[in-house]
């Protein structure tokens, strides 16, 4: 009975660490993409003929901050089942 309880708790612990891992990944790249979005929309009301430009590099550094989240979480994942 005793096992039983223990692995539960560990369980437990495994899905929070689990939640955790992957919020702590994601906080980076949220400020990451508020201050590109917020650029953006700075740099276009400066040169509104540079939109279409802007707007490339905007998307290309938006993927790249993203891709960031995938991998905390990717790795949460893996912490989580491997663990032990």
């Amino acid at each position: 009975m005793s096992n039983l309880l223990t692995n539960l708790v560990i369980a437990q612990y495994g899905s929070i660490g689990l939640g955790l891992g992957t919020a702590i990944a994601a906080i980076g790249p949220g400020i990451g993409v508020g201050y590109i979005f917020g650029k953006v929309i700075e740099s276009v009301t400066r040169q509104p003929e540079m939109r279409d430009e802007i707007q490339s590099i905007m998307w290309l550094g938006f993927a790249l901050t993203e891709a960031i989240i995938f991998y905390g979480l990717m790795m949460s994942l893996v912490a989580f089942f491997l663990g032990g």
